[in-house]
């Protein structure tokens, strides 16, 4: 997955986009294989433009076979308060990164599970 992101992102958008492409779709990849008990299935479209021309809008949908919606959470409520304050929690940041930094994320079910997907645009909005 991740070298065929690299390789679609290797000339869209603003700079800094590609990384932060990379960076959510990492998540939501990594939140699917820790929190189901199967593999996912990751779905990445670029539309209205083209890559070499650096323009359009980026779609990552990571699915899995567990109907359970993600919950998101705050960073640093493990329990521990200072842990907030301190930015000392260690997971738990997933989806407060693609909440944060997508133009659009949503979550959708299907048949055997869910699809967690974002959405961003080329250049900043």
């Amino acid at each position: 997955m991740r070298a065929a992101l690299r390789e679609l992102l290797a000339r869209w958008g603003a700079p800094g986009r590609a990384d932060t492409a990379r960076l959510l779709a990492s998540e939501l990849v990594t939140n699917a294989l820790v929190h189901t008990d199967g593999g996912a299935v990751v779905t990445i479209t670029l539309s209205g433009g083209d890559a070499a021309e650096a323009k359009g809008r980026l779609r990552v949908e990571v699915r899995d076979f567990v109907a359970r919606r993600p919950t998101l959470h705050r960073a640093g409520l493990d329990g521990d308060p200072e842990s907030v304050i301190a930015g000392a929690a260690t997971s738990g940041r997933g989806l407060l990164l693609v909440h944060s930094l997508a133009d659009a994320w949503g979550v959708r079910a299907h048949g055997v599970g869910k699809s967690v997907w974002f959405e961003l645009e080329a250049q900043e909005p």
